[in-house]
């Protein structure tokens, strides 16, 4: 017998150069996986695909319940309702200005807050990073949140949607651990010895290997800027300030319909079904923005969010 025929099943697949065959248990494994992340997708996706349908379908065919996957009875009424509203347009704008405008000032202030910390000679930097995250667990609370913004003359500005959350602990600490992991100490001391200043360094070396961590801080602070509701209630009472988010509500608000100013049933039944159509196109118009821009920055938010993540 030849000494090949010898050696077990795992080390002749290994010594003859021949692909390593999966067991039945590894196949079995590799289908259930499969399967939970094909679920899991269904799960996510189905509930975006009911609403984008329901939204243009019929109205009495959605309230019937007929509407599963695809749109039946194809109709905009629900998306004219809407677009008829006077403000909505410069509201999209306003929502549009917070968000670019509120995620570039988080993004600048994130990363000069993140990268000194994540230095070894900065003094004091425990103590820093302790009252950092205090603030994670306590704040001010509401109202002297509020008088710090009306004594600052922020109320019923543009500056009130972006200053009081222009900076998010949880974001400088996984800058500050993509910086730990990526610019190691011997750069920085090269950068030094080559005559490079501190800000020349962050400048020139830094930001350039910074683009996944960038990316990263960009996208969370303008879904988060794109999606801020309470702060407009909160801090604005002129309405050409408001975001889209805000004046969605008050055209959900204005569909309401009570039942004892109703005396016709029928009618009664249209508008409900009209009210619930809106819903669903309510939250297209909200979920489209941050949707048409992730493809493009997916490559760097993988790789951010997951070098940002190992070690704290």
């Amino acid at each position: 017998m030849s000494a090949a025929g010898t050696l077990p099943p795992d080390e002749r697949r290994l010594g003859t150069g021949a692909p390593i065959q999966d067991t039945r248990g590894d196949k079995i494994a590799l289908a259930c996986i499969y399967t939970a992340l094909g679920l899991f997708c269904l799960a996510i996706l189905y509930p975006i695909v009911y609403v984008l349908s329901a939204s243009v379908s019929d109205t009495h065919k959605v309230s019937a319940g007929q509407v599963w996957l695809w749109p039946i009875g194809f109709t905009l009424d629900a998306y004219k309702a809407i677009f008829d509203y006077d403000a909505i347009v410069s509201s999209f704008g306003n929502s549009v200005f917070y968000a670019v405008a509120g995620a570039l000032v988080a993004t600048v202030l994130t990363l000069l807050a993140a990268y000194p910390l994540s230095r070894k000679g900065l003094p004091g930097k425990g103590i820093i990073m302790a009252a950092f995250v205090f603030t994670m667990m306590f704040s001010g609370g509401l109202i002297p949140t509020y008088l710090v913004v009306d004594q600052l003359g922020l109320l019923n500005t543009r500056w009130a949607m972006i200053l009081p959350t222009a900076l998010a602990v949880w974001n400088v600490i996984i800058t500050r651990t993509y910086f730990m992991v990526t610019i190691p100490e011997e750069l920085v001391e090269a950068g030094k010895v080559d005559g490079c200043s501190d800000f020349g360094f962050f400048w020139r070396v830094v930001l350039p290997l910074s683009k996944p961590i960038i990316a990263v801080n960009l996208l969370f602070y303008a879904v988060g800027q794109w999606n801020s509701f309470f702060n407009a209630l909160i801090y604005l009472t002129n309405e050409h300030l408001f975001p889209l988010q805000v004046v969605l509500r008050q055209i959900l608000i204005q569909s309401k319909v009570d039942p004892s100013q109703m005396p016709d049933t029928s009618k009664l039944a249209q508008l409900k079904e009209l009210q619930q159509q809106l819903k669903y196109s309510l939250i297209v118009i909200g979920m489209i923005p941050p949707l048409l821009v992730y493809p493009f920055v997916q490559k760097h938010f993988v790789k951010g969010a997951m070098i940002g993540s190992l070690k704290g």
